[in-house]
């Protein structure tokens, strides 16, 4: 396709969904500039755009009609020994066989914390980044196994460059750089209140990353999981860059996900308090699911059972493992979007550079957990907060480096002293 044949195919694309202004400044433009806006309208779907946007308007993103029930969870700690061992072993005869992968989700960027570059580069003691601390944790699962776990990271497409040169300027924290693999997040365009796509520069839609739950797509659209089919992989473990204490490589996890005959499983913890702000697990419309906590109601958030306990109070910590069977199956099929009303500096008629003082755009994620809405059934694993979530999210107060270096250094010493 010719310049003048890109450029008039672009134009019938944005006045058939009412975005001609994405071309308004096209004339202005270097020849380079230009393509780069026509590549950018003929990779985007805007039907798709259309369709997210009267979503938001008709709010049909949640339902008052669903029917909210608690779910069953295994609690890792009170499980016998001689059951433990059993379990562990079938995991452990898994990860031997090279039956194991391991994602991890970094397509993040330091900004939260005022750290310029990827999440992962983020030091959380000097010379010890979070890429580096997940390498460890895998380093001593591969030797405990004799084994070498495959390493898939994905990145966004603002930080996959930057990714690559930080591993390796590291030599790939002495990991078998043949068994890592780089690719990247999936975006979409955001929009304004009145369903315009918002440019970020005259050349230049704005885009986002469209959430955790595209992974699934991503792994499958970059070759990933054809990679993995080829490797014999059954089990992929997904997790996030930001959990130093995530423990990718769990047998017991592995042991009960195949004793349970399950597709998808996921590890979760006591939520600390009915208000705190965290997704939990429950059964939606008698489906596998986790509800948000700005969603579920008051009297469901308080409730607690015979012992005390909260009966919705398993925490969805991103600690997920699907088999490769799910994947395939139901990966090209888009998750649900869910919208959030951001503050986006945006290009205005006259091609200025607005600064935005209030939340003035929609950005669309897809979330992870609503895969699970896709199985009958999934194994829910209860963990230890001090033992395996040890988040940075927050520059300082909960979640924050401290709350984790401290986490971390009392999980280390506990480890030595066993």
């Amino acid at each position: 396709m010719n310049e003048i044949e890109s450029y008039n195919q672009a134009k019938k694309i944005v006045e058939e969904y009412n975005q001609e202004h994405l071309l308004e400044f096209y004339e202005r433009l270097s020849k380079e500039k230009q393509n780069e806006l026509l590549k950018q309208i003929h990779e985007i779907d805007f039907k798709q755009i259309q369709d997210l946007y009267e979503t938001v308007i008709k709010k049909a993103n949640t339902s008052q009609d669903d029917v909210i029930e608690p779910i069953a969870y295994i609690d890792k700690a009170k499980i016998e020994p001689e059951e433990k061992k059993r379990l562990q072993d079938i995991g452990i005869e898994k990860i031997k066989q090279k039956k194991l992968a391991v994602v991890t989700m970094a397509g993040g960027q330091g900004t939260r914390l005022g750290h310029n570059g990827p999440k992962g580069t983020y030091e959380l003691f000097p010379e010890k980044s979070l890429f580096s601390i997940l390498c460890e944790t895998l380093k001593e699962a591969c030797k405990k196994y004799s084994t070498i776990i495959p390493w898939y990271i994905m990145t966004s497409e603002e930080n996959y460059e930057d990714t690559i040169r930080f591993f390796e300027k590291n030599n790939y924290f002495e990991y078998s750089k043949n068994e890592i693999c780089f690719f990247k997040q999936g975006k979409l365009p955001m929009i304004n209140k009145q369903g315009k796509v918002i440019l970020e520069e005259q050349w230049k839609i704005k885009q986002a990353s469209d959430g955790n739950g595209s992974i699934f797509i991503s792994l499958l659209k970059n070759g990933i999981i054809e990679d993995m089919k080829e490797k014999g992989i059954e089990w992929i473990f997904i997790g996030g860059v930001d959990n130093c204490l995530v423990q990718m490589v769990d047998a017991l996890f592995i042991g009960l996900s195949e004793e349970k005959h399950v597709l998808a499983s996921a590890k979760s913890l006591v939520k600390a308090n009915p208000k705190e702000k965290v997704g939990v697990f429950c059964k939606k419309n008698g489906k596998p699911s986790v509800i948000e906590y700005s969603e579920i109601p008051e009297q469901l958030a308080e409730a607690r059972d015979e012992n005390g306990e909260l009966i919705y109070g398993e925490s969805h910590i991103i600690c997920n493992m699907f088999h490769i069977n799910l994947i395939e199956k139901e990966g090209w099929k888009n998750l649900k979007y869910h919208a959030a009303l951001k503050k986006s500096n945006y290009i205005n008629s006259k091609g200025e550079n607005v600064e935005a003082t209030e939340p003035n755009s929609y950005k669309f994620e897809s979330f992870i957990f609503d895969m699970f809405e896709r199985v009958d059934n999934m194994l829910i694993m209860r963990v230890k907060r001090e033992e395996e979530f040890a988040p940075v999210k927050n520059k300082e107060g909960a979640d924050s480096p401290e709350t984790a270096r401290k986490l971390y250094l009392n999980k280390n010493r506990k480890t030595e002293t066993l």
